[in-house]
């Protein structure tokens, strides 16, 4: 029996190919990707407009052309930075930045700016919330740094002391606190939707996997009998043909027949024929989708011609997989119709032609029973059709 196993296990491996178990890896940063570069469109909306807003607004209180030339300084040294921190890339961008808005903040209190410390504030909260440790620490350490700069008005100026270091200490510190603050919040809010995304990558990749141990679980159901009986047989002819030999013809024949029917079997379940049925490949369909997290919609014009329905039900199950392993889909519509089957995702990638992967050994066996398939790709939808012309009239026939 050990031996029969090892052979339906070779049996596997030769039909399956290895099978790729997803790994779990965590995301560095929010580069590479179709999730990525989403999130990334994502916080580029969230987070540049409404800084180049603010920045606008402030310059609009600058008294004198010194003012404005180094707040707009201080505001793309920030809108560089958030454009950097959106891709993930940020570091090599946000330290030149924070010592260029460091000057200008230095600069601007000591020439009676107090809107300067805009730039600081917004490159310095970039700074913080990403670090791995201490980061309690480096907000105590930043604050005090735009609290000190700030301070530094009152040696130029020595009216009004009070109020001075209110206006150019307490209120950048405290406003430096509110936005590094809304930046760990914002952070965390972006990580746990890049988690989502990653879990849904995981469901579907999972799906497909799932659908591959099943298909397992058929083969070796298929061979480990047989092989159990053929290697009982063949012992039994062997002590035989010293004794009775015309016994030893029959079990060998018997043991021919018995391969034989396994071979057609195992060709019949790697065609997606054995207890094929298109409405259990529909359900199994909706099932895989719906644990990737995608929409489905399915849509029946018409009761399915049972001649049909094999061959669609292979279209079904081999299209599911594809869009399950190569599309990035929210949503994905069935259409069924007396003969045919349209299924319609998103998400598909724009470069490049379709292709049909494993569906092009299907499109020769719809051809042979005088059907077509069709696969096309137009605004990030792709499409997979397939139909028999002739039998919509009732023509036609296997």
């Amino acid at each position: 029996m050990h031996d029969a196993v090892s052979l339906v296990r070779r049996a596997e491996v030769d039909t399956l190919g290895p099978v790729e178990v997803p790994t779990i890896a965590r995301r560095s940063s929010w580069t590479g990707g179709a999730v990525q570069q989403r999130l990334r469109r994502l916080n580029l909306i969230t987070t540049v407009p409404p800084l180049a807003i603010v920045g606008v607004l402030l310059l609009l209180t600058a008294r004198t052309w010194w003012h404005v030339v180094i707040q707009v300084i201080g505001l793309v040294a920030a809108l560089a930075t958030a454009e950097r921190w959106t891709a993930g890339d940020y570091l090599r961008v946000a330290r030149p930045s924070f010592a260029v808005t460091a000057v200008v903040w230095l600069a601007g209190s000591l020439t009676d700016d107090p809107a300067t410390f805009f730039g600081l504030s917004a490159v310095g909260s970039f700074l913080v919330p990403p670090l791995p440790r201490r980061r309690l620490a480096a907000l105590a350490g930043f604050t005090a740094l735009v609290a000190v700069l700030g301070a530094a008005n009152v040696l130029v100026h020595d009216d009004r002391v009070g109020p001075r270091l209110i206006q150019y200490a307490a209120v950048p510190a405290v406003a430096v606190l509110l936005a590094t603050g809304f930046m760990f919040a914002s952070q965390r809010f972006f990580d746990l939707i890049a988690e989502l995304e990653q879990s849904r990558e995981r469901e579907a990749e999972l799906a497909v996997t799932r659908e591959r141990v099943r298909f397992a679980g058929d083969l070796h159901d298929i061979q480990g009998h047989t092989l159990h009986v053929v290697k009982l047989k063949t012992a039994l002819a062997e002590k035989l043909l010293d004794s009775d030999l015309d016994r030893a013809r029959a079990e060998l024949a018997e043991v021919r027949s018995l391969v034989g029917d396994t071979i057609v079997q195992t060709k019949e379940l790697a065609h997606a024929q054995r207890r094929l049925n298109l409405s259990a490949e529909l359900e199994n369909a909706k099932n895989l989708f719906e644990a990737a997290g995608i929409h489905v919609h399915v849509e029946r014009e018409s009761e399915v011609d049972a001649r049909a329905g094999e061959l669609l039900g292979q279209v079904l199950r081999e299209t599911t997989t594809n869009i399950l392993r190569h599309a990035e889909a929210r949503q994905v519509r069935i259409t069924l119709s007396r003969s045919g089957i349209e299924i319609v995702n998103d998400g598909a990638a724009e470069d490049g032609e379709p292709e049909l992967s494993g569906l092009s050994a299907l499109r020769h066996r719809l051809a042979e029973h005088g059907g077509e398939l069709r696969v096309s790709r137009t605004d990030g939808r792709f499409r997979t059709a397939a139909a028999f012309p002739a039998w919509r009239t009732g023509k036609g026939g296997r």
